[in-house]
């Protein structure tokens, strides 16, 4: 609802494992939301609403016991408003230290802002990921997708 992890809450989660199993849900909310979230992210929120107790149900069952670690692409927000709906470290299925993506990018030298699909030094066809599959940009579900098929190809 906003970038600002003192007021915002997460409306939507996509989890998508390794071995190509998903997860996506809505959570209620009737808070405010910034107007960037109003513009960007509200017109892709079309599934049914789950309560905050039952998205933490089934992030959990679907998570399992492993403690796995979230991969995320600029993971400072994904693991905020996760850690945030389950309510500390101690409850989340996650490990406690998130996979920061971007941080990868930068690490193997290549711009972290190279993984948006519309810039310029996009690395997508290079490592034969059609991006246009992925139609919904700051959609949980899709860029969990995305993120999963890169991730893929780029530890081949």
């Amino acid at each position: 609802s906003s970038l600002d992890p003192y007021k915002g809450e997460i409306l939507s989660i996509g989890l998508v494992k390794l071995n190509g199993k998903e997860l996506y849900l809505e959570m209620e909310y009737d808070g405010p939301v910034d107007l960037w979230v109003k513009k960007n992210i509200i017109p892709t929120l079309k599934g049914q609403k789950v309560s905050r107790k039952e998205a933490i149900r089934r992030i959990a069952k679907f998570v399992g016991k492993g403690k796995p670690y979230i991969v995320a692409y600029v993971n400072q927000y994904d693991a905020i408003y996760t850690y945030k709906l389950f309510g500390n470290l101690k409850t989340t299925p996650f490990f406690w230290i998130p996979i920061d993506f971007a941080s990868i990018l930068f690490g193997i030298g290549i711009n972290p802002e190279a993984y948006y699909t519309n810039d310029k030094e996009n690395f997508f066809k290079e490592i034969g990921v059609d991006a246009s599959k992925f139609k919904h940009t700051h959609n949980a579900l899709d860029d969990a997708r995305l993120l999963r098929e890169v991730y893929l190809r780029m530890v081949k």
